[in-house]
């Protein structure tokens, strides 16, 4: 019976692979430049690439697998944060390892289990959560961890209630972020518009847009991309549910909310942001590069995407020579706000290792997420200090009055209010769902279908891959 969930998991998996999805603001891979003719002709000839570093594992210790879906630079600060425990904790022994996207790790580790050989620790995103759930390849994290050890009580509101699934915690919260609105206070300047006042509605926002283009300050106004979170998001901050039953919480979700007046809402403006040419996106779906590109260069004044850029947006004003803003997420003004859902991704201890390489991967997670290593991790990347005790540390510290970009987004998380809509959805088959909301807000734009039909389309859609993913597991 086991063996069979395990494939009729995997077989979602399969066939989700081919669509096109990012994590929300994590695990974005930066693209590699195509090198100059100019480049190319003075570049030496190729030599033999060095071998690798062999590993050195202190005799005795136990060895533990953690698999991760961040390249590039996260990549490095990962390594050298599991450098460091390896260093104080000579009995362990991690072995960090880049998988690929979000989905890629997910896919690998229920892969890896079904051949009986699985990692002991996953990071898996949030919109996972419910397939690691049915794989039933991960043991609970509060089964193997004492409330004393790990203090779920000290984790921020927020963070906690995203990943506490019936009344336990499964996984153990790491990246988390939500999405912020960053300006260019310049460019506002150029407009003759407040640099300290952005827009905090759907209606501030097309008045604005309006003064930035009409001035000719920015030949566009705001970027971000195509990409289902923020729809998600924007369902949340108006108290909206995504899914039905709760969400997914309270049951299993056999409905999306595609059809819903908040839903149109949302779209309705998009189109009209998108027709007045305040709206600008690469073109793509789920193209964050290209959005970061259109508001770093200057062609837009304004970007909304992950809090989990603030260092690289910091980086990118500085290096271009501009001032940096960061703001709430704008919403319907004509709806009470609720708030955001917690996105990023979170760490699965899977089942069958012996004891010993359980409490071993147990004794890293903890570690990795205690109080400092939460401060390090915020400060080195903008996800979130995860635990209200790390954000004391910063506070006593002066952090956010010295780092001012990083404050809107913790200060929009604390203001959430905690009910269904702002926990987030649990849906199986939600990386399939994301692709259907994705290409119905693009046909939207294109003008090859009205709000109501593309949103109808996509919740039939929607509502049949939910089916089809719940008939597969039971």
């Amino acid at each position: 019976m086991k063996s069979k969930k395990y494939l009729m998991i995997f077989a979602v998996l399969v066939m989700l692979l081919p669509l096109v999805l990012t994590a929300c603001g994590g695990a974005k891979q930066a693209p590699t430049p195509a090198p100059t003719k100019k480049a190319a002709a003075k570049a030496p000839a190729p030599t033999k690439a060095p071998a690798k570093k062999e590993e050195k594992i202190p005799e005795g210790a136990t060895v533990v697998e953690f698999w991760h879906a961040f390249g590039g630079g996260r990549k490095l600060f990962i390594q050298r944060m599991v450098d460091d425990f390896n260093y104080t904790h000579p009995k362990i022994y991690v072995k960090a390892e880049f998988k690929g996207s979000y989905r890629d790790t997910l896919n690998a580790a229920i892969l890896a289990a079904k051949q009986g050989n699985p990692p002991h620790i996953v990071q898996i995103f949030e919109v996972g959560s419910q397939m690691a759930l049915d794989s039933g390849i991960f043991v609970p994290f509060a089964s193997l961890a004492k409330p004393d050890e790990y203090q779920p009580d000290d984790l921020i509101d927020g963070v906690a209630k995203y990943y506490n699934f019936g009344g336990k915690f499964y996984s153990m919260p790491w990246n988390s972020s939500n999405p912020i609105l960053y300006y260019n206070k310049d460019i506002f300047r150029k407009a003759g518009l407040d640099p300290e006042k952005p827009p905090r509605t759907f209606e501030d926002m097309l008045n604005v847009c309006d003064k930035i283009v009409s001035s000719g300050a920015a030949k566009n106004c705001v970027s971000w991309p195509l990409h289902s979170w923020f729809f998600e998001q924007w369902m949340a901050v108006q108290g909206a549910l995504l899914a039905n039953n709760g969400n997914g919480r309270d049951g299993r979700a056999t409905e999306v909310n595609l059809t819903s007046p908040a839903a149109k809402r949302i779209v309705k403006w998009w189109k009209e942001m998108y027709d007045k040419h305040y709206y600008a996106y690469s073109g793509k779906l789920e193209d964050w590069d290209g959005a970061d590109a259109i508001f770093v260069s200057g062609q837009a004044a304004m970007e909304i995407t992950s809090t989990s850029d603030v260092v690289n947006r910091q980086r990118d004003a500085a290096e271009n020579g501009f001032e940096l803003g960061t703001s709430y997420l704008p919403y319907p003004g004509d709806q009470p706000w609720h708030g955001v859902v917690v996105g990023g991704a979170s760490l699965w201890l899977t089942k069958n290792h012996p004891q010993k390489e359980l409490d071993a991967a147990k004794e890293f997670v903890i570690w990795f997420t205690n109080i400092e290593n939460a401060v390090r991790w915020h400060k080195g990347t903008g996800y979130f200090p995860i635990r209200k005790s790390s954000v004391d540390v910063l506070q006593k510290e002066h952090w956010f009055e010295r780092n001012p970009a990083y404050k809107a987004a913790f200060d929009q998380l604390l203001k959430t209010k905690a009910d269904r809509a702002t926990q987030g959805a649990l849906m199986g088959p939600f990386p399939q769902i994301r692709t259907i909301i994705e290409q119905a807000i693009e046909s939207v734009l294109a003008g090859k279908a009205s709000v109501d039909d593309a949103l109808a389309d996509a919740k039939k859609k929607a509502d049949k891959a939910l089916q089809d993913y719940n008939a597969s597991i039971k």
